[in-house]
């Protein structure tokens, strides 16, 4: 059968078919519900702090952290959606940007946001960041207007960059005459008030919201409720819903998790040919995704922490126990000089293995030696053959997943 054919009874079956999904959109973790069950008290706090725009002040700061997947950006959304169309109605002028951070990647990035919330056009390279800052904020006083800026993942901003661009924006109303502005911040990490300079943090933190993660009743309910909006009657079955719910508790209360859990199930199922979403789909695409997220947060580390990861990888390989931070060094001194960069200093390198670590990449574990003082002692927390599959493809890095260091035939030096 030919390649075209395949397809074609691939797409005539999926059409053909009654389908188990009614609106699968519902279930990605984008799409804003009209309820937000369990975040009741989030929302009157995130609408009771910013208030005071409908009547021309500027409201306090905000700082909102918790978990991924605790409903932090999806109760910032919906407030401000409905704070704005509040303001519409009585004549306030109100507005509001929201700007993903992570996905943002740049302060020039963010800034043109900004600047394209205000239909002011930016060109996509070629300006300083002070100069895209600079045209904002004329911008922004001529529009007279109160502005909320919602900075998502912040946190990946200040830890890739600095806190340069917020300590900016935090002191932005001293040089503002016609309008004023008021930062939301919003951190999936609640170590991020550890990197933020004293100024900056008592300027974002004039209020402060914490989100806690959802328990197993209450994701129940969150999934039923979307559940029922997206799948047609009868096409999910009670015990799928429950472990999707309790999949997701046990990974921290993660409505997205759960989410995923539940639209990747009803994909699997309708591959099978299946009418009804079961237990042993969710577990099918348990698997898949986890497959997933640990491949995407390989392909997505800097090129020094996958050097790092790539030595972990050829000692684990070479030695089959777990390294300790001197050899990783001499390891990934050796793959970088193969690359022709510099490394970075073995101090960085171990601040890299605890990034690592945090992600759930590496597991590093500090050892006492007695009287030769503490070690640490890093394994591989995901698949050689993970690592392989994530890496193979780059093409600076493909090659030295094959390349077998001289420092491991010569013996690397121990920390």
């Amino acid at each position: 059968m030919s390649n075209a054919s395949v397809l074609d009874e691939v797409f005539s079956k999926f059409f053909s078919n009654a389908g188990i999904f009614k609106d699968r959109e519902v279930l990605r973790h984008d799409y804003l519900p009209e309820r937000l069950p369990h975040r009741e008290e989030q929302i009157k706090r995130v609408g009771e702090a910013v208030a005071p725009v409908l009547k021309g002040a500027r409201c306090s700061n905000i700082f909102v952290y918790g978990k991924t997947g605790t409903g932090k950006t999806a109760v910032t959304k919906y407030v401000l959606t409905r704070l704005e169309a509040k303001a519409k109605e009585i004549g306030s002028p109100v507005s509001f940007c929201y700007v993903n951070c992570r996905l943002a990647g740049t302060e020039y990035r963010v800034l043109a946001s900004l600047c394209n919330s205000l239909q002011l056009h930016v060109p996509f390279t070629g300006l300083s960041a002070g100069e895209v800052f600079e045209r904002f904020k004329v911008g922004l006083d001529s529009a007279k207007r109160l502005m909320l800026i919602a900075l998502d993942e912040v946190d990946a901003l200040v830890k890739s960059r600095s806190d340069i661009l917020l300590y900016e924006l935090t002191r932005i109303n001293e040089t503002l005459s016609q309008s004023k502005v008021s930062i939301i911040g919003i951190s999936n990490d609640l170590r991020f008030k550890e990197f933020l300079d004293p100024r900056v943090l008592s300027s974002l933190s004039e209020e402060e919201i914490v989100f806690r993660p959802y328990d197993a009743s209450e994701l129940r309910t969150i999934l039923a409720e979307r559940a029922q909006m997206a799948f047609r009657e009868g096409a999910l079955s009670e015990g799928a819903l429950s472990l999707c719910a309790a999949l997701a508790a046990a990974e921290h209360g993660d409505a997205r998790r759960a989410l995923d859990l539940l639209r990747v199930a009803g994909e699997v199922a309708e591959r099978r040919g299946a009418n009804v979403v079961k237990e042993e789909h969710v577990r099918e695409a348990e698997k898949l995704i986890e497959h997933n997220r640990v491949v995407e947060a390989l392909a997505n580390l800097t090129l020094h922490s996958k050097l790092v990861m790539l030595s972990v990888f050829h000692l684990v390989r070479a030695n089959g126990y777990k390294a300790v931070t001197g050899e990783i060094y001499e390891v990934y001194n050796e793959l970088c000089g193969e690359l022709g960069i510099a490394p970075l200093t073995q101090r960085r390198v171990s601040t890299l293995v605890n990034e690592l670590d945090a992600l759930g990449l590496l597991n590093a574990q500090v050892t006492s030696m007695g009287r030769y003082g503490r070690t640490k002692k890093i394994r591989l927390e995901v698949t050689r053959t993970l690592v392989k599959e994530a890496f193979s493809s780059d093409s600076r890095l493909g090659r030295l997943i094959d390349y077998e260091p001289r420092c491991l035939s010569q013996g690397v030096r121990k920390n």
